[in-house]
């Protein structure tokens, strides 16, 4: 696991190390134990290490190949790269390190961009090929490992956040209306290829890209997800076993593929609870485990001690747990921001910054549950599309979902930023796609290859990665996200939600915490719109800075602020509208010179 970055030049010229050791700096919290950077010909590559398979020196990027003269710089984890590595053996490759990495860069010299179909991992790497004076960068299947690109005229630029592209003033910050409306529409999601950024792209998850040294850029998708219903003569014990075989997996190859000990962030919900529960029958002993719980608010409690501390009995984990003061979150918020290679809306953001925190202190890589509420069907919304009797797909999602319908983004933005209305033609495109057997199936599908990239899944690398802390997923594991899309809706909306894991559940977790209502990380100081949580986002909206940017409508801003706990005032899922405003002005404040 790692930070990369790196720079083509389209002139040919020698990319300058000074320059790719500024875009390295915003990198180092990503890769703590040690950096470097080559420069050959036109290319240069930075790499950050975080050091978890192959922990040797002979491991350290950009790594060479010999051979042909192929450089690579990877972050990420392949999880079956030992049974790669034996069949590149029978091929006659020959390795000089342990490390996944070096697997990666023979499996590129010999299958090209085919390697990817056969990878199982979260990754995000860069390929120069000198044989062909090309550039081969790709992203995984679900987009769990970032990558940011730029280019102009002269250089094409990749990093893994956008603090390292801004970092080479390279790259055009104009604010990106198009962003705009995404990221007010759909909970801080922008879909790829865009950012908040004109001058800042990301690379799409399941697409790579060749990049040649005439500037020119081709993209291609190696991987699609197929929302048909199969295997329809399979019964309710079938699709137990089948998922359930299928998760186990997942979770053996997280605990596997690491030469340092594996923990498991444990909430005390469904989800993080059946991880510690299938890693104890894979064999696991003193599980290393962390919770984190804040201070209650009269409304709210805000831990879930009482649940996790459960899983810790049964299983007899090496657990940790930590106590926040409510001060000491507000305190650390625009520290967790700064670290957000994009806005993020959602306010836990906090909370898995600074459990990230303590937890590295003890491990360098754990397990957590994002994912299952969008592959498994576990949000109240789902039930609500699926009963609603709207014919029409765009109306039947945006009802229950959208923060702001089309109107109401108009009356947000300054005129400048304002345009037509494109969120909702993209998601009634996403919405009617073929191979999907149902419109829920629809639903499941975007939520798990576009929604949930740029917000759950981003959320946690930003925030355990700024702490030099892997984290791995295993319910977004690509087999077991295939599996579940061809499982009939019923058995994912079942018993309040997440039917299918409940069943699996059954007797591993104990009942108190699978039948429990759907739970949210408690962040109670940052859920109630008031004292110094409302001030310090008073104070950024009506910052110089944010009058100078003028993104937002003052008469919009000054409602928000004047109502800030007003029902308008709160989106459908229940997120504050002043707090989405505040936390885009704070990031750019925190983000650019």
């Amino acid at each position: 696991m790692c930070g990369i970055a790196g720079i083509l030049s389209f002139t040919h010229q020698r990319p300058e190390a000074a320059l790719l050791e500024k875009m390295s700096e915003p990198l180092r919290r990503r890769g703590p134990d040690g950096g470097h950077i080559v420069c050959e010909g036109p290319l240069g590559f930075a790499h950050r290490r975080l050091g978890i398979i192959d922990v040797k020196a002979r491991a350290d990027q950009p790594l060479k190949d010999a051979a042909t003269g192929c450089i690579i710089v990877f972050n990420g984890t392949i999880y079956n790269y030992r049974e790669l590595r034996s069949v590149l053996k029978d091929k006659g490759h020959t390795f000089t390190t342990e490390s996944d990495t070096e697997v990666l860069l023979k499996s590129y010299i010999e299958w090209g961009d085919k390697c990817l179909t056969h990878l199982v991992g979260m990754f995000a790497f860069a390929v120069w090929d000198p044989r062909i004076q090309k550039l081969f960068v790709a992203r995984d299947r679900i987009g769990i490992k970032p990558l940011y690109f730029s280019h102009d005229q002269q250089n094409f630029l990749f990093a893994s956040n956008t603090q390292s592209l801004l970092a080479s003033q390279l790259v055009d910050t104009n604010i990106n209306p198009i962003a705009l409306q995404y990221m007010y529409t759909l909970h801080a999601v922008v879909p790829a290829p865009y950012t908040i950024f004109k001058g800042i792209h990301k690379l799409k998850p399941a697409h790579y890209l060749w990049v040649d040294l005439t500037g020119k850029i081709e993209e291609f998708q190696y991987w699609s997800l197929n929302a048909e219903n199969q295997h329809k003569d399979w019964d309710d014990r079938d699709w137990k076993d089948a998922i359930e075989e299928k998760l186990r997996t997942a979770v053996r190859r997280r605990l596997l593929a690491a030469d340092v000990d594996v923990g498991v962030l444990l909430s005390g919900g469904l989800d993080s609870s059946l991880i510690v529960a299938l890693a104890h029958e894979e064999g696991v002993k003193n599980l290393p485990t962390f919770s984190i719980g804040f201070e209650d608010q009269p409304e709210e409690k805000g831990s879930e001690f009482e649940f996790s501390d459960q899983v810790v009995e049964r299983y007899q984990t090496d657990h940790y747990k930590y106590l926040i003061e409510n001060g000491q979150a507000l305190t650390r918020l625009p520290e967790a921001v700064a670290q957000m290679s994009e806005p993020l809306f959602g306010q836990d953001a906090i909370g898995f910054y600074l459990l990230s925190e303590k937890v590295s202190q003890h491990v360098r890589v754990v397990q957590s549950g994002q994912g299952a509420d969008e592959v498994f069907g576990g949000y109240f919304w789902y039930p609500q599309m699926a009963h609603s009797e709207e014919r029409d797909p765009l109306l039947r999602f945006s009802q229950f979902y959208f923060d702001r319908d089309y109107p109401e983004l108009c009356n947000t933005f300054a005129p400048k930023f304002q345009m037509d209305d494109i969120v909702g033609e993209y998601v009634r495109d996403q919405l009617t796609k073929p191979f999907a057997s149902s419109y829920l199936d629809q639903v499941f599908r975007f939520d798990t290859t576009t929604l949930i990239v740029d917000d759950p899944v981003k959320r946690v690398d930003n925030m355990t990665m700024a702490h030099g802390l892997e984290a791995r997923v295993p319910f977004l594991d690509h087999e077991l996200v295939e599996l579940a899309a061809s499982m009939p809706d019923h058995y994912k909306l079942m018993q309040g939600g997440k039917g299918i894991l409940k069943e699996i559940a059954r007797g591993k977790v104990p009942d108190s915490i699978i039948d429990r209502p759907k739970a949210y990380f408690p962040m109670p100081a940052l859920k109630y719109v008031r004292g110094e949580f409302y001030d310090m986002m008073r104070d950024a909206l009506t910052s110089s800075a944010a009058i100078e940017r003028g993104i937002f409508n003052p008469e919009y801003v000054t409602r928000l602020l004047d109502h800030p706990e007003a029902k308008e005032n709160f989106t459908r899922i229940q997120g504050s509208k002043l707090w989405h405003c505040a936390l885009l002005e704070i990031w750019l404040q925190k983000v650019l010179p």
